[in-house]
């Protein structure tokens, strides 16, 4: 969760596509236009803070503090990661009311 937190603050589009699961909710197949989407969030948002609120099996609760425009853009989230060729990766999420 760490990693791919800091993986969006510093624009490492790539590591942020082979840490997500295949089956997932942000997969895109089209890898080219997934990586200039994820490069274009990244250059478009400040990151601010991580906050790992929990973790149970293979779900993590995290508040991540996030500026796009001067706007805050934060959220909290439950983030579900499931194994593939035996390295955990990130499934989906689901974003808590704050």
């Amino acid at each position: 969760m760490r990693s791919r937190y800091s993986a969006y603050a510093l624009g490492l589009a790539d590591y942020i596509m082979i840490t997500t699961h295949p089956d997932g909710s942000q997969y895109n197949p089209d890898k080219a236009v997934w990586k200039r989407d994820i490069e274009l969030f990244c250059k478009n948002t400040r990151f601010e803070h991580l906050q790992i609120l929990g973790a149970q099996g293979d779900m993590v609760t995290f508040r991540a503090t996030l500026f796009a425009n001067q706007r805050d853009v934060s959220f909290t989230e439950i983030s579900v990661f499931r194994q593939h060729n035996g390295q955990w990766k990130y499934y989906c999420g689901t974003q808590l009311e704050h």
